[in-house]
């Protein structure tokens, strides 16, 4: 079979498409890239000040719907919860590693600080209000301050002394493989500074009509994986959410339960259930069903 992926530009977002598409290639098909410009791609604002959601997946899924690629390739973190008309999740992969990662400039790591082994004061770059606000709660001191631009970029930025450290997810530094010896590299527990829904997952989409295609790509689907995200992106929904989300959820899924970690705006809220649903809307309950949510 023939299949054209759409992906976005940037080096993860490359790395990432052409991880599907050598996978692909090795069950026989051919496969070749539909590269896309996304509004989070045009648009260097900050995201807060950006109208809408998927940024950065919107003009991949058009692609797909308008028949200019089989198969859209994205970081699952960046995926508006509602589903949109037309498509569908054919596979999601197995997770890489879900953490968060502080990248420091040397002169300002402090192993002695409190939570975080930064000095007082740190200039700290991230585009996530997640990210932020959790930040802040475990540091108030911590001056934030908007970071954009790709990996490789944001990088450069901290090591030009732009920022005192900066913040990325762990599974994308693992992709590209940088050189970072020249920084500290400190590695949150998933736990302790609770992730985005479903990051280090990638999700694969197709027309939802597209039932040959859908078959092929359920080779590349990882169930427990689904599971665990399932519960993550669950309460997302429950709480109409998207990327802008001050959300951190984090689940896993082993003999038989899934366990389920939640951060959101100041409250840290723990579930466990048989099902993804049933942690979700436990975890939901927890934090006093929002207003604004379902």
């Amino acid at each position: 079979m023939n299949l054209r992926i759409a992906t976005r530009k940037s080096d993860l977002a490359l790395w990432q498409a052409n991880w599907v598409k050598g996978r692909l290639e090795s069950f026989g098909h051919e496969v070749s890239l539909v590269l896309i410009e996304t509004q989070g791609d045009k648009e260097h604002q900050p995201f807060a000040n950006m109208q809408g959601q998927g940024f950065f997946t919107k003009a991949v899924q058009d692609a797909v719907l308008e028949g200019r690629a089989d198969i859209a390739v994205h970081s699952h973190k960046d995926l508006p919860s509602a589903p949109i008309q037309g498509l569908e999740i054919a596979a999601v992969t197995k997770r890489a590693d879900p953490r968060d990662v502080l990248l420091i400039r040397p002169e300002m790591f402090d192993d002695g600080a409190q939570n975080l082994p930064l000095r007082e004061g740190a200039i700290v770059g991230t585009s996530a209000v997640r990210r932020h606000n959790q930040l802040l709660s475990l540091r108030p001191d911590l001056l934030l301050k908007e970071l954009r631009g790709n990996v490789p970029t944001r990088v450069e930025k901290l090591r030009n002394g732009n920022y005192d450290a900066i913040m990325l997810a762990a599974a994308g530094l693992e992709r590209l493989r940088l050189d970072l010896s020249d920084l500290k590299a400190v590695t949150l527990e998933p736990t302790f500074f609770i992730p985005a829904p479903a990051q280090g997952v990638l999700a694969i989409e197709c027309r939802r009509e597209d039932f040959e295609i859908a078959s092929v790509l359920t080779e590349l689907n990882d169930m427990d994986t689904y599971r665990a995200i399932s519960a993550e992106r669950g309460l997302m929904a429950m709480l109409q959410g998207g990327c802008q989300l001050a959300l951190g959820s984090y689940a896993t899924f082993k003999s038989g339960v899934v366990k389920l970690h939640v951060w959101y705006e100041g409250q840290y809220v723990e579930t466990e259930h048989k099902s993804s649903e049933g942690a979700a809307m436990l975890a939901f309950d927890a934090l006093g069903r929002p207003v604004g949510a379902k």
